[in-house]
């Protein structure tokens, strides 16, 4: 009985990690609504830089990079990112307060609430989409309208292996009330 059991949640997980790998973030499309605010999870390659890009399109009125190390500063993204200094001054905010998933959207719903914002466009790479949608589907719950846009990435399956198990452990939290 006990071999039984062991093997089907094997199975269910092993199926579970088949469809997580193939069924990565999307990025947005052409036809996606502009938002009031843009929101990129730090830790991934080209986010700020695709982030940047769309608050430049006017894709949104104003950026909230979540999740940034205290010490950076803007003039340090200003040079990372070849100019754009007007775009910084104006409309960047550095968010410092997060070093998780999960705190970046606790500081990110308290940004949107100070700039009574209800849109936005979550910009974060295509192998940690399901995580971050989790996370802020939760912290914002139905109030906000929420576009996903993720980055294209070529994820090892190493980060897949991590990731999946990381929103698994997060959902049965949730589910768990833990």
């Amino acid at each position: 009985m006990i071999a039984r059991l062991a093997s089907f949640v094997l199975i269910a997980w092993a199926l579970g990690f088949a469809i997580f790998c193939v069924t990565l973030g999307e990025p947005a499309t052409a036809a996606t609504k502009p938002t009031q605010a843009i929101v990129v999870l730090t830790g991934g390659k080209f986010r700020i830089e695709h982030a940047a890009k769309l608050l430049g399109e006017g894709k949104g009125q104003r950026l909230l990079i979540a999740g940034a190390d205290p010490s950076v500063r803007k003039e340090d993204l200003v040079r990372r990112l070849g100019g754009k200094r007007s775009l910084f001054a104006c409309c960047v905010d550095l968010g410092s307060e997060s070093v998780d998933t999960r705190s970046n959207a606790d500081e990110a719903k308290r940004w949107l609430e100070r700039r009574k914002f209800t849109t936005l466009r979550l910009v974060t790479s295509d192998w940690h989409m399901r995580r971050a949608q989790y996370e802020f589907n939760q912290a914002l719950g139905p109030d906000y309208r929420i576009e996903f846009d993720a980055v294209k990435t070529e994820p090892g399956l190493m980060t897949l292996f991590a990731e999946y198990n990381k929103y698994l452990l997060r959902r049965m939290s949730v589910w768990l009330d833990l």
